[in-house]
Parts: C-alpha cells; structure tokens; sequence
C-alpha cells in the first residue's frame, strides 16, 4: 500500500501537503471509487482532529447557534446516503501545461475525479434547526488544515451560495463507501457539495457560519479563480476573476491508457463523462481522426443526479498509431472546447477541452494477408 492507505501505483504530485490521484485505468468501469484510488487534495498537512474532542460550531446570522458533537448530529438529524462525484478543479491541468508553463501547480492528469457513496445528514437540515436569518446569502466553512502555501499561512475555507447550501443534496458527511469517513479524507466530518468544484467541499469541517458576503478565506476570495490569461495571480486582489462553482461537462479517455502497445483491430475504449451541478451527460462522442468524424459512445445512466458516467465504444485500431479523441454533450447541450489553449488560465483549472490519447498498435492489421 502506498502513503495513507493508497494503492502502490498512485501518482503522487506532492508528499507535503498529500496529493495525489490513481492511474487512468484504476477508475475504468468502476462507479465508485474505492478509497485506495480516491484522489486527495490537500493544501497543508492532515490535521490531527481527536473525534471525541471535537465539536461543530453553526453560527453567524441564525438564531440559534449550536455546538455539535458526532454523536448529537447522528442522534438529532435523519441520516441520508448520497452517491456523489467531487472533481478537482486543477482536474485534467496537465493538458493546460503543454499549452504554456503554470509555475507552483500540480500536474493533475484526469484521476482527480472519483466517486463514492457518502454517509451523513443534511446540510439543510441542520441550518434548519440552527434557524437562519433573513440577510444571510452565503454559507462558509472553516477547517483546522493550515497551509503553507499562502504567505502568511492560514487555515482552508470557503462557502457556497445559501440557496445551495439548503439545497437537499449538500451533506454533512462521516462516512464514505459504507465505512466510517478515512483521517485522509477529512474525518470525522467533511462537506460534500454535489456538482461543485472539490474545494467547496471542505474536509475536517469544525464551523459552519451563515453571512451575508461570500467568504474572505484565501481559498475562496483569490484561489479558485479563473483568471485572465495575461493576469499575473501573484499580484492579484481579492475578489478578481471567475469564482469557481459549479463544474463545466468535462469527460476522459481510461482505457487503454496508451501504456501498453495493443494488437490491431476491434479495440473497446472506455472512459468517464461529468456535468456538474444538476445537470447530466446527454451524449459522449469518439474520434479516430482528429475530430473529422464521430461515433457515439454507449453511454451509463449516473447512479444519481450527481454522478459521472461510464461510457465505452468498441472501434477498429489501425496498424500504427492512433489519437483516440472523446467529447461530451451535457443535458443543456453544451458541450467540451476543442483544445486547452481556448481555456488556458494561469492557475490552470477547469481544463474541460476534448480529452485525447495517443494508442499504438503492433503486428499486421486484422485484414493483412
């Protein structure tokens, strides 16, 4: 096993804080990730949080603040299961970084996406009993996770509009894949917030605030921005640029990985396709030529409305090498730009453009003679 309980083959981008992600292939035909090939991000080191200890403060613009431990929110609140995907929003950065250099950023490939069934209660429900008030627009959460990554370091944090956070899909999580939630993945208690970017999902939650204004947390008003992209992000003010939300329709190639030469002919290609917020994938496309023409992938059904799909197509691979490119189509009918260059930002996020892999094959052609 690899650091954190992870499989021995995860590509590790940094040891400190932890971050990493599993082969393409480790997340080919599986609808949930199993915590060994998990993703994690992380923005300082993993907090030590003694589960006994700890407490949930909800505060801020309600009437009735309340302080929580696991064992009041599990005994007070109905407990619901979601299955829900969380994708990084430097998912896929390495394509952006053959565009031009992202200095200080990760080199995410498409395995900072994953997928599991989350345990807890409602996000809504416990506002509810907390009682919010009429000026509060936003909801914010703070961590104990301190990162060195910012100059003078601070704890992670961010929020999420109110009218999300009292959504009904918004859970207060402690358990992941039917097992109590893993120190790595922010026991005992983290946010999960469907269809968004997974740094609203804020983990070793310790206190859930109701305001008016979205929150001042480094991570929520300089980080998780696109920005232009002749802005220099060091020397940006808060509040500049596109704050990241909900995640744009974005799909990968899994399998084969192009690791591995393969044998011509009829060759099954799989991959995963994702539109965030309530949205859902309508159509998954594959090209052999460069995007002259498309075939359509079989395409999953999400195990819920906040879900990836799986998708695969059998094509003929000829002799020799091959770009294998996929495309998705979301339930609005927007679909994926064509390359990253269109959507290069200097933090490198949200590079939702046509997955490509290069598949070599060797030995005669399936019509040799």
């Amino acid at each position: 096993m690899g650091p954190w309980g992870k499989r021995d083959d995860i590509l590790v981008h940094r040891c400190e804080p932890f971050n990493a992600e599993p082969p393409r292939h480790a997340l080919a035909r599986h609808t949930l990730t199993g915590t060994e090939s998990f993703y994690s991000r992380n923005h300082g080191p993993v907090p030590r949080v003694d589960a006994e200890a700890w407490r949930l403060r909800v505060d801020g613009l309600v009437d009735r603040p309340l302080t929580l431990s696991l064992n009041e929110l599990r005994e007070r609140f109905e407990e619901r299961e979601l299955v829900a995907t969380v994708q990084c929003a430097g998912n896929r950065r390495a394509g952006l970084l053959e565009v031009r250099d992202i200095p200080g950023e990760d080199p995410w490939g498409p395995g900072a996406t994953s997928t599991a069934r989350w345990t807890g209660v409602r996000l809504a429900d416990v506002l509810a009993a907390a009682g919010v008030r009429s000026g509060a627009r936003h909801v914010a959460f703070a961590a104990p996770d301190v990162s060195r990554l910012v100059d003078p370091p601070q704890p992670f944090g961010g929020s999420v509009p109110l009218a999300k956070a009292i959504s009904g899909e918004v859970l207060l999580a402690w358990g992941m894949n039917g097992r109590p939630l893993p120190e790595a993945h922010g026991a005992p208690l983290r946010v999960i917030v469907p269809g968004w970017i997974g740094a609203r999902s804020v983990k070793w939650l310790e206190h859930v605030t109701a305001q008016a204004e979205p929150s001042d947390n480094y991570f929520q008003a300089v980080a998780y921005r696109v920005l232009p992209p002749d802005a220099d992000p060091d020397r940006t003010a808060p509040g500049t640029g596109i704050s990241l939300g909900p995640v744009a329709v974005n799909c990968a190639i899994l399998a084969p990985d192009g690791g591995t030469p393969l044998p011509p002919g009829p060759t099954e290609i799989t991959g995963y396709a994702y539109a965030g917020e309530d949205r859902t994938v309508a159509r998954l496309d594959v090209s052999l030529d460069g995007g002259r023409t498309w075939a359509q992938a079989e395409l999953d059904a999400p195990p819920s409305p906040w879900t990836w799909q799986h998708w695969r197509l059998t094509v003929d691979l000829p002799a020799g090498e091959t770009v294998v490119t996929a495309r998705a189509w979301d339930s609005t009918g927007a679909t994926q730009p064509e390359t990253p260059a269109a959507v290069w930002n200097p933090k490198g996020y949200a590079n939702n453009s046509w997955d490509r892999i290069r598949l070599r094959t060797t030995g005669p052609g399936p019509d040799a003679r």
